[in-house]
């Protein structure tokens, strides 16, 4: 049961991430990776509160595990990083991965704030 829970809240976290990506950029006109800046921020606010409320076993394995697991995404934050850099465009790079790190953090604590509320 535990793959299941997993694996179903992968599958919903990676669609609603790939619709919401796609949407924010079809939005945007920078080069400024700002859907995955997003994704990554609001996931880990939402992480954050998921961790803090007190679910079950099963919920954290359906939405932390799964859903935000597949929701947030590194490997798309360091391809997106990496190719600022190749592009010359060293600034937005250092600000896109150090702001989505510290922002991060934060984001995650402050979930933990807001579900310990």
């Amino acid at each position: 049961m535990t793959y299941v829970l997993v694996a179903v809240g992968g599958a919903a976290g990676s669609l609603v991430r790939y619709s919401l990506g796609k949407f924010i950029s079809e939005k945007s006109s920078t080069e400024f990776p700002i859907g995955t800046f997003i994704i990554n921020i609001t996931g880990a606010i939402m992480l954050g509160v998921v961790s803090t409320i007190g679910v079950s076993n099963d919920m954290m394995l359906l939405l932390g595990d799964g859903f935000f697991g597949a929701y947030t995404t590194f490997s798309t934050f360091m391809y997106e990083g990496f190719n600022l850099f190749q592009e010359r465009e060293k600034l937005n790079a250092y600000i896109y991965i150090l702001c989505s790190l510290i922002l991060g953090v934060i984001g995650y604590a402050l979930g933990t704030k807001i579900g310990s509320i």
